[in-house]
């Protein structure tokens, strides 16, 4: 490890919504990378060399979505959980047969890091650094396990343990107890602010 030094910055207080990026398609007509059809000229460019051309049934828009399967599965294989899902996007982020109706809140998904750039540039803003980042998200703590502090649930105002953030309870990648109330995402601030009031 290494100690960087950075300048002020400015950070948003959560993620970009739903609502966010809504506003951001509707007054550009952005498509993102999820809703283009690969380009297999394109895609050559990033696979080793000899890499055989895919079906053009796979050539189409989508996006790997997190598919929990019915039982325990190794967890050295990804593929146990995630799939490839054509039609995935910001606007149906499971699928064709999801929607976002009702989730302005929540965080936006299936957006790739061109995406991301392409709307910080229209929001007058830009992407943090890591360090920027790793700064912003300690909240000002330093040398600790979490964000808050040590305990993963430290105890609340009435003294019973309380979850800080949306993390995945139960056995993974099949069983998710919800303990924390959420399965899946959670509206962007559900969950108390770090030390610098920002959140998740």
């Amino acid at each position: 490890s290494h100690r960087v030094r950075v300048d002020g910055f400015w950070m948003d207080v959560h993620a970009v919504t739903n609502a966010e990026f809504r506003a951001f398609v509707a007054a550009t007509g952005y498509l993102t990378t999820a809703e283009r059809k690969p380009d297999w000229e394109e895609l050559k460019k990033q696979v080793p060399p000899g890499t055989p051309k895919p079906d053009d049934s796979l050539l189409v828009p989508g996006s790997l979505v997190f598919t929990p399967p019915d039982h325990a599965v190794p967890l050295n294989d990804m593929s146990g959980w995630w799939s490839w899902t054509p039609g995935a996007n910001w606007q149906h982020p499971e699928g064709p047969g999801s929607n976002i109706d009702g989730l302005d809140a929540y965080p936006v998904v299936q957006v790739s890091f061109e995406d991301a750039i392409a709307f910080a540039k229209w929001a007058g803003k830009r992407r943090p650094t890591e360090a920027e980042w790793e700064f912003a998200a300690r909240g000002g703590l330093e040398n600790r396990r979490y964000p808050w502090g040590d305990e993963f649930m430290p105890a609340g105002a009435d003294g019973k343990p309380r979850h800080m953030a949306n993390t995945f309870q139960g056995s993974f990648p099949h069983r998710n107890t919800a303990e924390d109330s959420f399965i899946g995402r959670a509206p962007v601030a559900s969950f108390p602010p770090n030390g610098y009031g920002l959140y998740d």
